[in-house]
Formats: C-alpha cells, sequence, structure tokens
C-alpha cells in the first residue's frame, strides 16, 4: 500500500521511483517468503491498479512528472467548462440522430458523454496544458503513455518493452472498446497527441522477461491486467450473467457480458475483461468512491480500534437512529464537490450508531448500483462473487444481500485480483490449460441470503437518500 503525495489541495500522486521499488521489494519478499528461489518462477502476472497514469522520455526514460492517480482532481475545472460547454450540446445532438438513424449502440455512449474528474482523458488534457516539457516532446514523437502496468513492464524489461493489455487500455477512457482503438476523435477534441500511446497486447501473453539484473533471473511476464478485471478472472467469472463485486479502497460491481458490448449508460461503462487469443470478453461496470477509504478514517479518528469489530458494533443496535453516512473524501463518479459529512446527529448518538451508518452507506450505495445494472444491463445475471477487504465485513454482506434479494458467495481469498494475474500467467505459460481447471480451485468460505425483506430498509434509505442530496455541489 503507496502513500500518496498530496503536492496541492486535490491534487494525489505517487511517486514512480518509490512505487518501483515496493513492486520489486514485494516480489522478492513473496517468494522468499514461500521458500523459493527465483529460478523456480515460472511467469510472472501482473494486475495494477487503473486509471493511474505518468508520461516519460522516450529516449531518456526521465518522467516528465509523478503518477497523477484516478483520485486526483486537478482536472475539476476542465471537466466542468467542458460539460457546460457548447461544443459538447453539439456532440450529443450529433449522436442522439446518429444513434436513431443506424441503432448502432456504438453511437449511443457519445450522445451522453459527460466528462468526470476520475477519467484519464481529462488529466492527460491537463498535462498537455500545464507540462511544457511533455507538450514539446510529443511533438517531436518522444512522450510515452503509461498507466502503472506500462511503467512497470517498460521498467522491468530495462526500457525494451513498451505495451499495455486491453483491459487496462480500455479502462483509459481514451480507448474505443468497439473498435479496439485509440480513440482519435476524443484525442482531437480534447488536445492529446495520438503518438503518445502504447501498442496494446492480448492479457495472457508473452511480453517478454524481465532484465536478469533485477531478480538475478530472467523471468518471462505472461499476463498485464487491470484490476478490477483480474479480479473478475480470479473469481472464476468466465460466463455471461457472472457477476463480480468488489469492496476494497473503492466499490465496483461487474458484470460479464460475454462477446456483446454494452454501450456507456448512465452510472455504467462497458470495458474489455481480457483477450486471450481469438477471445475477447466484455464487462459492463459501475463504480463508488470511498469504501475501504472511509472505514480507515473512522479508524484513524478512533471510532473503533480493530475494524473486525465494526460488524459486530453494527449488529449491537437496532437501527443507526436516523444517523447518516455521506461519502466523499474522493472523487465522486458523478460529482466531484460532493461533501463526506454525518446527519442527522442526536445527543443520543453513540459511536456504534456512526460506525452502523458508515458500513449502511456501503450497503445502500451497492443497492443503487444493482438496480441500474438490472434494468439496464439486459442479460439474466448469475452468481455474484464478493471480494475485497470490506467483503470480510459480514454486517455488510448480510445487508446487501437482504437488500438485492440475492445470495452472494464470498471466496475464502479476498485478494482477487493477484489471484487472477496469477491464473492468466498460469494459462499463457501451459501451466493449467483451460479455465475448467481455474474452476476447480475456486475455494467458498461463506455464503450470505436473504434473510430480511428489503422493504424493511426503505425508511432508513430514503433517509439516506435525502442526505445524500443535501451533500451535492458543496
Amino acid at each position: 500500500q503507496m502513500e500518496s503525495l498530496h503536492p496541492r489541495p486535490g491534487w494525489v500522486e505517487l511517486d514512480p521511483e518509490v512505487l518501483w521499488s515496493q513492486f520489486v521489494g514485494v516480489i522478492k519478499e513473496a517468494v522468499q517468503g514461500a521458500g523459493l528461489h527465483m529460478r523456480q518462477i515460472a511467469g510472472l502476472g501482473i494486475s495494477t491498479q487503473r486509471g493511474t497514469f505518468i508520461t516519460w522520455h522516450k529516449r531518456t526514460g526521465k518522467p516528465f512528472h509523478n503518477f497523477i492517480s484516478w483520485q486526483d482532481l486537478r482536472s475539476a475545472e476542465l471537466v466542468n467548462s467542458w460539460n457546460k460547454s457548447l461544443l459538447l450540446k453539439v456532440i450529443h445532438v450529433i449522436f442522439t440522430v446518429l444513434h436513431f438513424l443506424t441503432g448502432n449502440d456504438r453511437y449511443l455512449a457519445p450522445s451522453f458523454l459527460t466528462f468526470s474528474t476520475q477519467q484519464t482523458s481529462m488529466k492527460l488534457s491537463w498535462v498537455f496544458k500545464n507540462i511544457h516539457e511533455a507538450e514539446e516532446a510529443a511533438k517531436k514523437n518522444n512522450c510515452c503513455f503509461g498507466t502503472v502496468d506500462t511503467w512497470l513492464l517498460y521498467r522491468l524489461t530495462k526500457g525494451s518493452v513498451y505495451a499495455t493489455d486491453y483491459s487496462n487500455a480500455s479502462a483509459t477512457g481514451v480507448f474505443e472498446p468497439f473498435t479496439k482503438c485509440w480513440n482519435p476523435t476524443l484525442c482531437n477534441l480534447l488536445s492529446i497527441p495520438m503518438s503518445i500511446y502504447p501498442p496494446v497486447k492480448d492479457t495472457s501473453f508473452n511480453f517478454g522477461s524481465a532484465d536478469s539484473e533485477i531478480f538475478g533471473v530472467p523471468i518471462p511476464i505472461m499476463a498485464v491486467v487491470a484490476d478490477q478485471q483480474s479480479a473478475m478472472f480470479g473469481e472464476c467469472c468466465f460466463h455471461p450473467g457472472d457477476v463480480k463485486l468488489t469492496m476494497g479502497t473503492g466499490g465496483f460491481w461487474n458484470v460479464n457480458t460475454g462477446e456483446r458490448l454494452f454501450a456507456s449508460r448512465r452510472g455504467l461503462y462497458p470495458l474489455i475483461g481480457w483477450k486471450i487469443g481469438e477471445e475477447v470478453v466484455y464487462l459492463t461496470e459501475g463504480c463508488m468512491s470511498d469504501i475501504g477509504t472511509a472505514i480507515e478514517w473512522a479508524q484513524d479518528i478512533n471510532l473503533f480500534t480493530n475494524v473486525d469489530e465494526t460488524a459486530k458494533m453494527a449488529q449491537s443496535i437496532v437501527d443507526s437512529q436516523g444517523v447518516c453516512f455521506v461519502p466523499g473524501f474522493q472523487v465522486s463518479v458523478n460529482d466531484p464537490y460532493l461533501c463526506a459529512s454525518f446527519m442527522g446527529l442526536k445527543p443520543a448518538t453513540t459511536r456504534n450508531h456512526l460506525v452502523r451508518a458508515i458500513l449502511e452507506s456501503v450497503a445502500f450505495r451497492n443497492k443503487q448500483l444493482y438496480d441500474i445494472i438490472v434494468k439496464k444491463v439486459r442479460i439474466p445475471l448469475q452468481a455474484i462473487r464478493a471480494d475485497g477487504g470490506v467483503s470480510n465485513n459480514s454486517f455488510v454482506m448480510q445487508m446487501t444481500s437482504d437488500l438485492i434479494n440475492k445470495k452472494i458467495e464470498k471466496p475464502a481469498n479476498a485478494d482477487m485480483s493477484s489471484l487472477g494475474a496469477a491464473f492468466l500467467a498460469g494459462l499463457a505459460s501451459g501451466f493449467w490449460t483451460d479455465k475448467e481447471q481455474l474452476k476447480k480451485l475456486r475455494r467458498i468460505e461463506a455464503v450470505f441470503e436473504p434473510q430480511k425483506d428489503s422493504e424493511e430498509y426503505k425508511p432508513a434509505m430514503d433517509t439516506w437518500l435525502q442526505a445524500m442530496k443535501c451533500s451535492l455541489h458543496w
């Protein structure tokens, strides 16, 4: 877990050198901890956080700036001015007409395109408007762009491999999943040079070998995958309608839509899950910020001492006594100025009420996203599998199961992103021959089934929705 840098209010950065040394250190530690030698490693799979990026000089390898995190707000003004612009309104009209005339879903997403601070596109536009060296290098075809995976690949191979995979590319917002290409129209619109983008490779693929100086021996890099798609693969959500719910720092609902790519709809985004040879699997994703972050903050201010006790604290009272927690420490997808707050505090409010309100806010947002998915994704939903640190919280899991009236499986291992990367690397190196073998490795620790009618939660959820409205556009 890397410490973020905050050089200015709203800016969130990561030091590329610290990230690199921690990455190498973690691999060495893991191999040593398993009682293995580096020469026994058949292949390396890399799963990384999405939407965090860097640009660097092609010839020297020197970064033009720190990693700009997906949580970074520096593009908020740019986002606002674009979303209010006449040009965007004209684009909406043109693509609405095109969609009406052709019925092609490819034109649906641009018909209600809005920008958000989480998207890489706006922050990249900011880079080329504000960092002169990057702009100059790009003019001479000397500027490289990379999400975390691309930077690590580049460093692992001492600059000989410059690439990303389809899962990471599709999560940047500047890659067109329909055509599987970087989006020239969007880049022209935002004045981002097309020369900066890396080639896009399969997810499970031999990317080359880590330089032998780094680990003592050359290690083949056999998979590169974005964290949410990797968790989906680790959960063995291989079939259309399979659903994965990750509750970590943020929260992500992903639905496997198979060979069918659903266009963006409000609150839901299409992604490439993985590409393995001829097989391309698409996902639809809905996300929410501030899950683990809010719980960590509550621990930091001593609302509890150990995260394991939060479920018991919440279960020790019948309700939150009307106390609501509105998350908003990080970037909200819909409103960068959403204000984190507690509402409905009373003289009788205790720590238990505050903790329950925080956990309830997670379950309520799960319900919101689930309802959008059911309404918009026209595929019968199958298994729902949860992972991430917050999936260890029985209160959140049970309340979510009650609210959506569905069974939720929780695996024995909550860290699915690393398992997915291992599965993909193992397939590429021939350690496993097919996905059926992977399914046999699944271990379920708990199954949460609905115990209460979701209507029982309606008054509390209505109050919470009211609190959310009061906190918008702060």
